[in-house]
């Protein structure tokens, strides 16, 4: 069984790799993002469970650091503050709790990357429709179909597979790829 999930995991990797207009979209991301950074912009992320850890994990991928000592970068995942996420879902809805918070800090030319692997979370769908009235770029990472996520969004990565662990696997490498490919962009050696 372990050989076979190692090997799952790298059969859909391989796909993606050989998919030159996924790999084009990824670059098309990261030229987005660094104009974002050179604007004075921020990178938001959003997602629910495992995503949101997911999100959490590649905002601090910015925010610190990735390979290269250098100054932050503003990367935000907005679920980690407690208090706010949970008055939010109390007073409102926890379909808002995203779009809420994009609504105050959203703005022009600022990046979403809302992270969903069925692409269908409510939450998830009201932040990427409030990103867009706020003129923010919209990533969504999701699952094989891209969910009601896949047609709101201006790029769609979604992963070739349709088992959970095996997309966050490759949300988390592609998450990588591109806080790599920014950092470089921005603070080349």
């Amino acid at each position: 069984m372990i050989k076979q999930r190692i090997l799952k995991s790298a059969q859909v990797k391989q796909t993606i790799s050989e998919n030159t207009e996924f790999i084009n979209r990824i670059k098309l991301i990261v030229n987005d993002i660094v104009t974002c950074y050179k604007n004075g912009g921020k990178v938001l992320f959003c997602g629910n469970g495992g995503s949101a850890a997911d999100a959490q994990h590649l905002a601090a991928e910015l925010s610190g650091r990735y390979y290269i000592d250098r100054p932050s970068l503003f990367a935000e995942a907005i679920h980690v503050n407690g208090s706010y996420v949970t008055a939010v879902a109390n007073d409102y809805s926890f379909n808002e709790i995203y779009s809420r918070y994009i609504d105050g800090a959203g703005k022009p030319g600022d990046v979403l990357i809302a992270i969903s692997t069925s692409g269908n979370s409510e939450n998830i769908v009201n932040a990427i429709n409030t990103a867009k009235e706020k003129e923010m770029i919209t990533v969504a990472l999701t699952g094989k179909t891209g969910g009601k996520i896949k047609d709101i969004s201006d790029y769609l990565l979604n992963i070739p597979c349709t088992d959970t662990p095996i997309i966050q696997e490759s949300h988390i490498m592609i998450g990588h790829i591109i806080c790599e490919l920014v950092e470089s962009n921005i603070f080349p050696k």
